[in-house]
């Protein structure tokens, strides 16, 4: 089988090469650049195509890939927003992903926006090197009994969960298919209002799909408490960034994580650092002293990089063998 492989970087490159042997029968061709309607001519002459998340397959895409023969797109992530599932059903394309990886990883990174923007030690870091050793300026307050709001309780909002938990935040949760083991672990599920009302801090843990784009908009952060922190390592759709500029001028949002951005596929994952930004409101968002901004690294550990790439090449030879397992099985219904 041989597969195109977008969006790849050397770190995709040395995982795949270590992981794949020779009687997988996969063969790996690597290329740099976002699958798009302007590169998918690249996929031409291969039987899959492999994808991460700023990758696009639109309809437009897909139907050119089956026009090269192509039935399968297996995704190097959990979220699959940035395929069109409806369009690949119609066309009978199989979409596989890897819904589980390391949901440690992506929990504790949101922890760790929590804990930097509270504390401020990236300021404080930044300051000593500058042999300033003053504190004005680095005020946080004790995480401790504090109320943390997790929206979605999958795996990596579970983990969330056990985190704040652990550290003697009482939490509530919000999720239409509510985890006993939330329940266990000290949680409770409340209404969405429920928790934007009482939270002091909230994390995203959702899928982008029609029914949470923009669900964090300027209806829902006026019901949030004066003040929150806000924290995002799901998906950059989630959020509607205008509507965080506004909250952030008023002072509503008084704290701002965020791993993901909406129109980050113009952005992340390249060093953009002699070049001019052009999106004004990303450029408007760095610019508050309490946002924080990090470019879709949640996922980023050695442990959730060997996942995914265990889990990819798993999804090909599923193909090979016609087994596939239906919870890595993307479909319109979803």
């Amino acid at each position: 089988m041989k597969v195109a492989c977008f969006s790849t970087t050397k770190t995709d490159k040395r995982q795949f090469e270590k992981m794949l042997t020779p009687d997988m029968g996969i063969e790996m061709d690597y290329f740099d650049v976002h699958l798009s309607p302007k590169t998918v001519p690249l996929a031409k002459g291969f039987d899959a195509v492999c994808l991460f998340v700023n990758d696009h397959a639109d309809a437009e895409v897909i139907e050119q890939l089956v026009g090269y023969g192509i039935d399968t797109i297996v995704l190097r992530c959990a979220g699959f927003n940035n395929v069109d599932a409806k369009a690949a059903q119609q066309h009978k394309v199989t979409i596989l992903r890897v819904p589980a990886y390391s949901p440690q990883a992506v929990a504790e990174h949101a922890l760790a926006l929590i804990m930097t923007l509270n504390r401020k030690t990236h300021k404080a870091f930044n300051r000593v090197r500058d042999s300033n050793f003053t504190l004005e300026g680095l005020l946080g307050f004790d995480l401790f009994e504090k109320t943390a709001g997790v929206i979605g309780t999958g795996r990596i909002g579970q983990e969330t969960v056990r985190i704040l938990r652990g550290l003697g935040l009482k939490v509530l949760a919000y999720d239409p298919y509510p985890s006993e083991r939330v329940t266990q672990l000290g949680g409770k599920y409340v209404s969405l209002d429920e928790l934007y009302a009482q939270s002091d801090i909230i994390s995203l843990h959702v899928p982008l799909i029609p029914q949470t784009e923009h669900m964090i908009n300027a209806d829902s952060i006026a019901k949030m408490k004066p003040g929150v922190m806000l924290i995002n390592t799901s998906r950059g759709g989630l959020m509607q960034a205008k509507d965080l500029i506004h909250g952030l001028k008023k002072g509503q949002i008084g704290y701002l994580g965020i791993d993901v951005y909406e129109q980050e596929d113009n952005l992340f994952f390249e060093d953009h650092s002699e070049e001019i930004i052009h999106d004004d409101v990303f450029e408007r968002l760095i610019t508050f002293p309490n946002v924080l901004i990090t470019a879709h690294q949640a996922f980023f550990t050695q442990e959730a990089l060997d996942n995914i790439t265990a889990t990819t090449l798993d999804n090909l030879q599923d193909v090979q063998r016609n087994q596939l397992k239906p919870e890595r099985c993307v479909t319109c219904e979803i």
